[in-house]
C-alpha cells in the first residue's frame, strides 16, 4: 500500500490572497541592465515581474524596472521591451536572459513564508503554469485529477496505487513528470502521484525537495541542488 501524508489538504484559498497582498506590499528596485527577466503572474494589466533574481514587482503598462519595460500583460503572459528589442514573457516559462548568465546559476531556490508559516510559490510543470506549496511530509509531488488535467497529464496511464488519506482509503495514479521549474530552476524526471481528492494547490513533496539540501532560516528556505 502507497501511503502519502496529505495534511495541508483543507487548506484556506485565502491564502493565495495572503500571497499576492504579500507581493504588493514588496519594494525592490534593479539598478542598470538587466541579466533575466521572469513574468511571475499577471494581475489584470499589470505584471508581477522578477528582474535579476529580486523579489517579484507589480508593473503597469509603461513603466520600467531598471532597463525592462512592460508593454502589455494579459491572461498569462506579457510584453516587455529590453535595450530597444520586445519580447513575450510567459508564466511558468523560464527567464529571458539578456546580456549574460543567469545570476542564480540554476542550482538555488529561495523562498518566503506567508503569515500561516507555508511556503508557497509559483513554477510550472512540463513548461505550464502550476502554484506549489512545500510540504515535507509528503512523499511525492501530490496534485488533484482537475490538476494533472489542466496541465495535460495522462495520468490514468500511470501506476494505479492505493494510498490512505484522512477520509479512508482511496485510488491514485503515480506518474513521472518530465520537468518542474521553479525560478531558473529546472528538475527533470520528477515523480508525482494524482488523486481524486481536491487540493487547493500541488504539493511540493520530498521526490523534488530530496533533489536538494534544504536550509531554513526564520521565515526563509534555501533549496541548493546537490
Amino acid at each position: 500500500m502507497f501511503t502519502i501524508n496529505m495534511r495541508g489538504v483543507a487548506m484556506n484559498f485565502h491564502l493565495r490572497h495572503v500571497f499576492w497582498l504579500a507581493v504588493l506590499l514588496c519594494a525592490a528596485g534593479a539598478a542598470g541592465a538587466a541579466q533575466s527577466v521572469t513574468l511571475q503572474g499577471t494581475l489584470g494589466s499589470k505584471a508581477l515581474l522578477i528582474v535579476d533574481n529580486a523579489p517579484p514587482q507589480v508593473v503597469s503598462p509603461g513603466e520600467s524596472v531598471g532597463a525592462v519595460k512592460l508593454i502589455s500583460a494579459s491572461g498569462e503572459q506579457a510584453v516587455v521591451e529590453i535595450g530597444g528589442a520586445r519580447h513575450t514573457l510567459r508564466v511558468g516559462e523560464a527567464p529571458v536572459n539578456v546580456g549574460g548568465a543567469l545570476t542564480s546559476g540554476g542550482d538555488t531556490v529561495v523562498l518566503t513564508a506567508d503569515t500561516r508559516g507555508h511556503f508557497i510559490t509559483q513554477g510550472s510543470i512540463n513548461n505550464r503554469p502550476a502554484q506549489f506549496m512545500v510540504d515535507t511530509g509528503a512523499s511525492l509531488v501530490a496534485l488533484d485529477a482537475g490538476e494533472a488535467a489542466r496541465l495535460g497529464l495522462d495520468y490514468q496511464k500511470g501506476q494505479k496505487v492505493l494510498m490512505s488519506t484522512a477520509n479512508g482509503v482511496t485510488a491514485g495514479y503515480v506518474i513521472e513528470l518530465e520537468q518542474i521549474r521553479i525560478g531558473d530552476v529546472t528538475v527533470y524526471g520528477v515523480r508525482a502521484i494524482v488523486t481524486p481528492t481536491s487540493m487547493p494547490m500541488i504539493l511540493l513533496g520530498n521526490s523534488f525537495l530530496n533533489r536538494f539540501n534544504m536550509r531554513r532560516d526564520s521565515d526563509q528556505m534555501t533549496l541548493q541542488r546537490r
